[in-house]
């Protein structure tokens, strides 16, 4: 029999700072999570790049292709695979954004 591990909340940011079409980096427990809000939708990934572990936020975002700035190796913030190459993905975190725009982000 598994247990089911309660998801483990943490307020990081408001919708209000996040703009569509803007990503950021914010601290969750010791991690860097990149923040992206592409067309109203928040997402949350481990703010490294997967080739070297660059910081994420430091690339560019345009529409929902995430490119790593060191290497310019290409994302889709949407479903996190990724483009080029697309042997590797993104590590999401699961995300949510409340009524009143409080975003919260689980990293456990």
């Amino acid at each position: 029999m598994s247990e089911t591990i309660p998801q483990q909340w943490q307020e990081v940011s408001s919708l209000d700072d996040l703009w569509e079409g803007e990503m950021t980096a914010v601290e969750v427990k010791g991690k860097s999570v990149l923040l992206v809000n592409h067309d109203g939708e928040v997402l949350a990934y481990k703010n490294r790049c997967p080739h070297q572990e660059w910081a994420l936020d430091d690339g560019d975002l345009d529409g929902n292709k995430l490119t790593c700035a060191q290497h310019l190796w290409e994302f889709d913030v949407c479903t996190a695979k990724g483009i080029n190459p697309s042997t590797h993905s993104l590590s999401a975190y699961p995300c949510q954004v409340a009524e009143d725009g409080t975003i919260s982000v689980d990293v456990s």
